[in-house]
């Protein structure tokens, strides 16, 4: 039995390595909060004038240890010493604002459904895909419903030119 210990070790080892690993060999890095970045849940997409328009419920998106700050800042009293999952949300004002997005915006996301079978959908980190798509899937019923992921959108001159799906654990 002790003869086979370490070689179990190493592949434990290597399959928890790996089984973190995200698709395409690519690490999660949290979006960089900047002045001209709002961070909420996208409610609904529509089309107007040739343009796609943007309803998003915006929030408060903390991460690390500014996660736990405002967790045990709102949360003290609960039993755990930070939020579970490493980040925190606060919605406080549920507002929905409307932002167009530019006909050449970059969208990028993590999971969604691919195939038309939730179950098959894996994450590939920074997966661009078109405005239009997006839309598409923002606005179709899905097990894996895309409206139930927060969204890093960069606004300039009026408009989204940029929109990065949060995954969320």
């Amino acid at each position: 039995m002790k003869k086979y210990a370490m070689p179990a070790v190493v592949i434990l080892a290597c399959l928890t390595a790996f089984s973190f690993a995200p698709a395409g060999g690519r690490e999660y890095v949290p979006v960089v909060k900047a002045p001209n970045v709002e961070t909420g849940y996208i409610e609904k997409v529509v089309e107007k004038d040739h343009k796609f328009i943007v309803s998003m419920d915006q929030i408060n998106w903390y991460e690390g240890d500014e996660a736990t700050q405002k967790f045990l800042e709102r949360e003290g009293d609960a039993e755990l010493d930070g939020p579970p999952d490493g980040y925190y949300i606060i919605n406080d004002d549920s507002t929905i604002s409307e932002f167009p997005i530019a006909k050449d915006a970059e969208v990028l996301m993590q999971i969604y459904n691919r195939t038309g079978n939730a179950a098959e959908a894996d994450i590939v980190w920074n997966e661009p895909i078109t405005v239009s798509k997006f839309a598409e899937l923002m606005n179709t019923e899905d097990d894996l419903d895309p409206k139930g992921f927060p969204y890093h959108v960069t606004i300039k001159d009026g408009e989204i030119i940029r929109i990065v799906q949060q995954y969320v654990p």
